[in-house]
């Protein structure tokens, strides 16, 4: 799944909203053209302290490049990276097929029934609180944040299913970074295979997130860039998750995520 940022303060600086609609096709073409399975477009950040937008605002972003790319590309799968039914339901109108709902389903009461009218997928997360509540959460408990994850998971997935979402439609994705912080996104890392006992497709998002980039800190070059600085780290973090059972790779650097993925699944066949 390859992202494309249709925003101006994305938290790993390839924000293109500034750029235009064109930027935004342009990029979401040439990840289709370079082996992505999915494309995720996203219009609004959800990085840590950023400000909610108004929903015309993201679709106004979002829609045209849904449009633009379908156009160019009709055969692209498309996600769409919102919690806001309204934007869930126009995109799904404008040929998207998937809702990745960083909330999973908890920040808008209609995402769910949503969901069920345009027979979307749904990328369904886990996240403790919104991104400005995240800095004052209180720490997970060394050694349950796996168990926390797992159990916040169950109880949504039984509210997506009583609403009517298809069983067979649902991804679950355990939230890296949201309302987790430092090594406790470690430790989840390292346990995410408990994750399928859910018995769900998982996806996996830990392209450029803070854990990756504080843990190669010491061993970097100063100044580098964001994209540079955990570019590497990005690499050897979806390794991992493969290897703990990802099905889904969410990245923002795609010829690196095949590779590791390629990588990660042969090591899994041996």
């Amino acid at each position: 799944m390859a992202i494309v940022n249709l925003t101006p303060d994305s938290f790993s600086g390839d924000g293109l909203a500034a750029a235009g609609v064109e930027a935004g096709i342009q990029a979401a073409v040439e990840a289709v053209d370079g082996g992505a399975d999915i494309v995720d477009l996203g219009a609004e950040s959800t990085r840590p302290g950023a400000e909610p937008v108004r929903e015309y605002v993201e679709q106004r972003r979002l829609l045209p490049v849904v449009e633009g790319l379908l156009k160019a590309r009709p055969r692209a799968i498309v996600s769409v990276d919102t919690y806001h039914a309204g934007t869930a339901i126009e995109a799904a109108m404008a040929g998207a097929e998937i809702v990745n709902d960083v909330s999973g389903l908890l920040w808008d009461t209609h995402m769910a029934e949503s969901i069920v009218a345009t027979r979307c997928g749904l990328v369904l997360m886990h996240t403790r609180g919104r991104s400005g509540e995240w800095k004052d959460l209180p720490k997970i408990a060394e050694g349950s944040v796996t168990s926390l994850v797992e159990e916040g998971l169950r109880e949504q997935l039984a509210f997506a299913q009583a609403a009517g979402v298809g069983i067979k439609s649902i991804v679950i994705d355990p939230g890296f970074g949201f309302g987790k912080m430092g090594a406790e996104n470690f430790e989840l890392l390292a346990g995410m295979a408990k994750l399928q006992e859910l018995k769900f497709p998982v996806l996996a998002g830990v392209s450029r997130k803070g854990f990756l980039g504080e843990a190669v800190k010491a061993v970097q070059t100063e100044g580098l860039p964001m994209q540079e600085a955990r570019r590497v780290a990005s690499i050897a973090g979806n390794v991992a998750a493969v290897l703990a059972g990802a099905h889904i790779l969410r990245v923002h650097d795609l010829q690196a995520g095949r590779e590791a993925a390629a990588i990660a699944d042969a090591i899994a066949r041996g």
